[in-house]
This record gives C-alpha cells, sequence and structure tokens, in this order.
C-alpha cells in the first residue's frame, strides 16, 4: 500500500480522534498518519501563540503564558484614556525589542518547509511577530494584524514599527536607563511588564502627520478583525483538503470559527498543541507534543522540501 494511503488508514482504524502525547513510539506514529492526511496537499494552517514560545514569545494560555498574571490592553480602554496609552506604548516600547529581534524557531522553518514542497494552501496565523515570513513562508494571512506596523486611528495612515521606535526614543532620552536594573517581564502581546511608577514619565507620540491616536496595527481584545480578513479565511478553509492547528488553544472564537468551519464542511482537521483545546472534539487527529520537534519530523517525510531549510 503506497505511504499516503496506509497512514490515512492508520488514522481511520482509530476512529474519529486519535490523541498522542509526548511518548515515543506512539508520537511516531501519529506523525506518520498526519504526513498521510496532508500528503495530498491542499492543506490550511491556523497557527497560534504556542508555535513562537521556542522563539521566546510567550503565550497567554501554555506552560510560557504571562496572562495568568497579567491583563491584556483592550481596544475599549486604550481608545478611552491617555493614560491607558501612555501605559501601553511605555511597556511596548521595551518590549518591542524583544519581538522585533526574535528568529524563526524549527517549527516557522517547517511549516515553510511544507508550503515550498507545495504542500500548504495558506497560513492563517493568529500571531504578530511576522515569525512565518521571516522564516521563509509567502502565503500568510495575518489575522490579528502585526507589531511591525502602526496605524493613526484619525487618518489611517500606517506606518513602520521601527520609525515609531526613533521618534519615540528621540522623545524619551534617558527613560529607559532611569528604571531599575533589570530585565521586565515580556507579556504574549510583545509588550514588557512595569509597574506605574516606571511608567511615569514615558512620553508618547502621535501620528506626524493628523496629529491622530498612533495604535499598533494588531487587533485588540474587544475589537473586530476586518470582515474582508475573516472573509478571506474562510475562503482558504472551505477550499482545502485539511486544516492543520498549530499551537492554538482555540480559546478565543476568532480562530476556533475556522475549525467549526472545517467540521460543518466535512475538511478534516488535525491539531499539534500542548494541552488539550477547544477544537478538540472536531479533530480528527489530535498530537500534544513540542510544535519545533513534530513539525521538522512531519517535514522529514519530505526531504526535499526541507533541505533547503536545514531540516
Amino acid at each position: 500500500m503506497p505511504f499516503a494511503a496506509a497512514a490515512r488508514a492508520r488514522v481511520r482504524q482509530h476512529g474519529h480522534v486519535t490523541h498522542a502525547v509526548d511518548v515515543p513510539g506512539q508520537l511516531d506514529g501519529r506523525i506518520a498518519a498526519l504526513a498521510g492526511l496532508i500528503a495530498a496537499g491542499g492543506v490550511a494552517v491556523l497557527s497560534g501563540a504556542g508555535l513562537s514560545t521556542e522563539s521566546g514569545i510567550p503565550d497567554y494560555r501554555g506552560p510560557t503564558g504571562l496572562a495568568r498574571r497579567a491583563e491584556p490592553m483592550t481596544y475599549q480602554v486604550f481608545t478611552a484614556a491617555a493614560a491607558a496609552r501612555q501605559r501601553y506604548w511605555a511597556r511596548s516600547y521595551l518590549g518591542w525589542r524583544h519581538v522585533a529581534q526574535a528568529q524563526p524557531n524549527s517549527g516557522h522553518h517547517a511549516v515553510a518547509a511544507l508550503e515550498r514542497g507545495g504542500l500548504l494552501d495558506g497560513i492563517i496565523t493568529q500571531n504578530v511577530d511576522g515569525l512565518h515570513q521571516a522564516a521563509g513562508a509567502r502565503n500568510v494571512i495575518e489575522l490579528h494584524g502585526s507589531l511591525s506596523r502602526v496605524r493613526c486611528l484619525r487618518c489611517g495612515q500606517r506606518t513602520g514599527r521601527d520609525e515609531l521606535d526613533r521618534r519615540l526614543r528621540a522623545v524619551n532620552s534617558g527613560w529607559a536607563a532611569s528604571l531599575a536594573a533589570g530585565q521586565p517581564g515580556l507579556n504574549p502581546d510583545g509588550d514588557a511588564v512595569l509597574g506605574p511608577a516606571a511608567i511615569d514619565g514615558f512620553r508618547v507620540v502621535d501620528c506626524a502627520r493628523c496629529g491622530g491616536v498612533l495604535k499598533p496595527d494588531v487587533i485588540f481584545f474587544g475589537e473586530n478583525v476586518p470582515r474582508s480578513r475573516v472573509d478571506q479565511c474562510y475562503e482558504l478553509v472551505s477550499g482545502s483538503r485539511a486544516l492543520l492547528v498549530l499551537g492554538s488553544s482555540l480559546t478565543v472564537m476568532s480562530g476556533y470559527r475556522f475549525v467549526r468551519h472545517a467540521a460543518k464542511l466535512g475538511v478534516p482537521v488535525a491539531i499539534i498543541n500542548h494541552g488539550p483545546t477547544r477544537g478538540d472534539e472536531h479533530a480528527m487527529l489530535t498530537l500534544d507534543a513540542p510544535l519545533g520537534r513534530t513539525l521538522s519530523a512531519l517535514a522529514g517525510y519530505w526531504p526535499a522540501a526541507g533541505a533547503q531549510f536545514g531540516l
């Protein structure tokens, strides 16, 4: 029996949902089954924060998640008060450097290799770190935007985060140096953990064109993803042969809706994540395992695709 057909049969014989934890031998068999599931190509990927933890960026709900101790900024709070914007930009001024310096990990490179090998139709990422593109992936839909851009809420102009960083540095010379020694903690949305006293004295800049409020070009909690972007994601999932979820607990409806959409259409769903997810009941195959090592092993079934990424 050809490899792909044999692997798909292995999935079927275990029933609708199969679950593997990081146990030698057992995990290898599930990776082989997953390889069979995606072997025909036409796969859509939905990635979450868990894919970037091996690059040093914490996630919200997994083992490295700091959100248990820090509430993320909401759109309503950010737009309502200058003090909230000062707090956000002071923390982001420090934390963004960490995100900007982060490098793609083996999981990102494996996804790029699968795309380059013709197996993926596209990638929907809930992440705002740009690491899929940095690894070489091309067809990426940034569901929640990107920290590399800034948008004016009045005139709509988008500018690079590098430019804003230069402006903030110019008006806050010496502010970072005045902070107590030591590295602040980092939140999943790219801002550092700072106390109220440390934020005092930080100056915020407005849009250079119109003087309007500047906001990172990301979707905050409480903010809606643009309808056209959501429709683009639905279209990708609708036309796919399988949906592969990577590093997302699917707790938030923003990503979970695409798993439900796939299940409604009969599109097979596979999930690789640390811990259970909201979408497990819809999955044909789930793997509770490290993303980088698991995806590298998966890409290894197509050596030619992975070779150019050093996998």
